[in-house]
């Protein structure tokens, strides 16, 4: 090797080397990012579409069991995923109907309240947007309880257009 070549490659080495140790200081110093999971259940209450509106307990019952994992970057953002099998129950017979991938982002604000905008897609065919505001209500050495209001809006498999209003209740751990 050609002496400007080994002493370029030399340089380089060094930036990256010290790029790196200066990376591993801050990881070790800093909180972030961190990583919280979450067990909770989610109740549709109403939908709305073209054709009117269906509630949650006239003919059926539907339960959610969202079950997820958040991303913290930093006290105000970061990344969820969610993954959210639904029970519907009618008839006398309950069986799993439908389950829901729901990835997002989520901002964080002071007071414990949280934005959610996640994207959805369902095992039904039906894909969409689930924006929710969340607020933990109770805080714990190593848990929290926390209520949201889930808001989904939902498109495809040959039906209308629907929004709906769900409340949802969990834990963080």
């Amino acid at each position: 090797m050609k002496p400007l070549c080994k002493i370029i490659f030399s340089i380089v080495l060094i930036l990256i080397g010290n790029t790196s140790s200066q990376a591993q200081e801050k990881l070790i110093t800093s909180d972030y990012p961190k990583v919280v999971g979450y067990l909770s259940v989610v109740h549709p209450l109403i939908t709305f579409d073209k054709n009117g509106n269906t509630s949650n307990f006239n003919d059926s019952y539907t339960v959610g069991f969202p079950t997820g994992i958040n991303i913290l970057k930093s006290d105000t953002f970061g990344y969820s995923f969610e993954i959210v099998p639904f029970i519907n129950s009618s008839n006398g017979t309950s069986k799993v109907n439908n389950l829901l991938f729901h990835p997002g982002l989520f901002f964080r604000y002071p007071k414990n309240w949280t934005l959610y905008a996640r994207m959805a897609f369902e095992t039904s065919g039906r894909y969409g947007f689930t924006p929710s505001i969340s607020k933990i209500v109770y805080k714990a050495k190593n848990t929290n309880f926390f209520v949201s209001a889930p808001v989904p809006l939902r498109f495809g498999n040959d039906k209308p257009v629907s929004i709906g209003f769900s409340l949802q209740m969990g834990l963080t751990f």
